[in-house]
This record gives structure tokens, C-alpha cells and sequence, in this order.
């Protein structure tokens, strides 16, 4: 017997159930049967909350979260000390409008801020060599460097790049959850509401809709480009912005 799953938004289901309600003359089935998909729909979306709780009140009303395969029950659990080390990093974070007004040309005070901070507490950029032996002939798996790794949790923080580097980080996430190197992978990168103070701030071209915000990192997830690596994905906003430094 193969089992077959799918995973549905609430709007999803909703839109699903109509046309099977449209398609159905019996009215009392498809009712029951709306009832039972909408009950499970509801517990799910509960349980995956419920994991969300793990994060500090404080850091939800200046965050947004989003995690998938389990990541925060994982890092809870298993990595104590790793998840510590990022939600005491996200407690001393601000988004600092002098960062913001930094002129272009290299990497941004904001992921250096943030990498800074857990180099601090010896997390350390870490580059992968891993290979595959096929007829005794090493073959070579191609992956990226991970900018903030502690053991087995890697932390990117994206900020203003081309939303190419998304894929590159989804997919090395996916490489070495596959093989077993990394456990759990954190995405940082910014809302898409702060496209607007950006342009407040006359900074709006340098922070285009072709660059990584996070309208452009949940399509890219929700259509597996993780594949089933736990992922934490955390949005910095205007709930962390800081006009006055």
C-alpha cells in the first residue's frame, strides 16, 4: 500500500472543499466530510503554533516566524544551547536607520552585526568537503559555505542580495540535512514591508522587489526547495527598526 499525503493552507482546503461540495448531490456527505477536513486542518495549524511558543513573547511582537519539518522543537530540544545562542542574539538585535543609510559596496552592517554576535559565542563560517565513492572513484557533492555553523545548525542571514542566494541556501540546506552534516537550518532575512521605509528613506532603489525579502523566500520554500530540512525562517521588520540611532 502506498500512502499518499498532501499539505494544505486553510484557503486551500476551503477552495478544495467547494468544488468537491459543487461537484457532490449529497449534500449531507460532503458536509460531514467538510467538518472532518476543516477539524484535522484546524488541529494542525494548532500543533505547528504550538511549537512557535518555544520563542519568547518578545521576540514574536518584534518578529515573524515561520518554521517547517519540526525546526523549533528540534533546536529546543536537541540544540539548547544553539537556539539560546539565537534568540538571545535576536533579543540584542535592532535594525539601525544609520545601518540602513550605509552606502553600498560591500557586505551590510546588519548580517555583520548579527554574524558578529554569534561569532561571539563561536559559531564560525565552515565550509563542507563531501564526496561519494562509486566503483572506489570519489565523486565530489558541491555545496556552499555555511556563514554561521554550530553543531549541525547553520544560520544565513540575508539581507539585500539577489533572491538567487535563497536558492543556493535552500538547496545546500537540503545537501547537507540529506547527509546528514546539518540538522537544522535558520533563514534571517527582511520583511517585505520595509520596502516602504526604504523608499521613506530615499534608499528604495538600492533595495529592489528582485532582492531577498520575504514575499520571495516562502514561495521558494513551500515549493521544496529544502527539501525535508527543518527550517526556522525568521523576518526582521518595522517592529525592529530603531530611527533613533
Amino acid at each position: 500500500m502506498v500512502g499518499v499525503s498532501f499539505v494544505f493552507s486553510s484557503k486551500d482546503l476551503t477552495d478544495f472543499l467547494e468544488i468537491v461540495i459543487e461537484r457532490t448531490n449529497v449534500a449531507s456527505i460532503s458536509l460531514v466530510f467538510r467538518h472532518c477536513i476543516l477539524h484535522h486542518a484546524r488541529q494542525h495549524v494548532a500543533k505547528r503554533h504550538m511549537a512557535l511558543d518555544l520563542i519568547l513573547d518578545k521576540l514574536h511582537k518584534r518578529y515573524t516566524f515561520a518554521e517547517y519539518h519540526h525546526a523549533t522543537s528540534i533546536l529546543a530540544v536537541d540544540f539548547a544551547e544553539e537556539f539560546n545562542d539565537l534568540l538571545v542574539c535576536l533579543d540584542a538585535f535592532h535594525l539601525k536607520k544609520s545601518d540602513i543609510l550605509t552606502p553600498g559596496g560591500g557586505r551590510s552592517p546588519i548580517p555583520k552585526t548579527i554574524d558578529g554576535f554569534l561569532a561571539l559565542r563561536k559559531w564560525t563560517e565552515r565550509r563542507f568537503d563531501i564526496k561519494i565513492t562509486v566503483d572506489e572513484k570519489p565523486i565530489p557533492i558541491p555545496t556552499h559555505k555555511i556563514d554561521n555553523f554550530k553543531n549541525h545548525v547553520g544560520i544565513e542571514v540575508e539581507w539585500n542580495n539577489k533572491t538567487e542566494f535563497y536558492d543556493r541556501d535552500l538547496n545546500n540546506f537540503r545537501l547537507l540535512w540529506e547527509m546528514r552534516v546539518l540538522a537544522v537550518g535558520v533563514i534571517i532575512t527582511r520583511l517585505s514591508e520595509l520596502q516602504h521605509l526604504f523608499d521613506q528613506l530615499g534608499k528604495g532603489e538600492s533595495y529592489g522587489n528582485s532582492t531577498t525579502h520575504w514575499d520571495k523566500l516562502i514561495p521558494k520554500v513551500e515549493s521544496g526547495g529544502a527539501g525535508g530540512c527543518p527550517l526556522l525562517l525568521i523576518g526582521m521588520g518595522m517592529n525592529c527598526y530603531d530611527e533613533k540611532n
